[in-house]
């Protein structure tokens, strides 16, 4: 898959390279809600895949008022999607080092 950082689970040519791109202008939200009943408003910064885990989506989580990312299980069922904690340690450490492989150069930039 490639990603152009917009959030979106898809491929396309929108100038990204460039620096053209409105993506980030239009960067996709959704509201979380957590074990206690906190909700969260989060921009969507991806959907990908890890090496090892086929079959498998995760998603990345940034609350708008906050600098930790959240990784989950992304489960899409018909029109609607399920979040899913990732339990095991080995996979949580993989997904996390895909997020950083994938959208890591992408946080270092924003943050010079």
């Amino acid at each position: 898959m490639s990603n152009c950082g917009c959030g979106h689970d898809h491929d396309h040519d929108c100038g990204c390279e460039n620096n053209n791109c409105t993506c980030e202008q239009e960067m996709e939200t959704m509201v979380l809600t957590l074990d206690d009943d906190t909700e969260l408003e989060c921009e969507i910064v991806g959907i990908f895949d890890v090496d090892g885990y086929e079959g498998k989506e995760y998603i990345a989580l940034l609350p708008i008022e906050d600098e930790t990312v959240f990784l989950y299980q992304y489960v899409e069922k018909g029109d609607d999607f399920e979040l899913l904690n990732i339990e095991n340690d080995e996979e949580f450490n993989d997904v996390s080092d895909a997020f950083y492989d994938y959208f890591g150069d992408d946080e270092e930039e924003e943050q010079e």
